[in-house]
């Protein structure tokens, strides 16, 4: 019985692996981005993640800032 739940949990390890693995290759898409349609294509989706991968450095940065001005005022 034991042996049984073994297999199970390492075949879907490695499913799973292999799957990180194939969205991770250079050029690689997540399972719903993939195909040659376009037809699916989300603008809203597309501006948010720039948007989010611009304003997210930018806001880390301000709040380093922050921090390390709190911690200089504070000592």
């Amino acid at each position: 019985m034991a042996g049984h739940a073994d297999r199970d949990s390492e075949h879907e390890s490695r499913r799973i692996l292999d799957r990180i693995a194939r969205e991770t290759e250079p050029g690689g898409l997540p399972s719903d981005r993939r195909g040659d349609d376009q037809s699916d294509f989300d603008s809203i989706e597309y501006w948010g993640t720039r948007i989010g991968r611009v304003l997210g450095p930018i806001l880390a940065i301000v709040m380093l800032i922050a921090v390390g001005y709190y911690i200089a005022r504070h000592l």
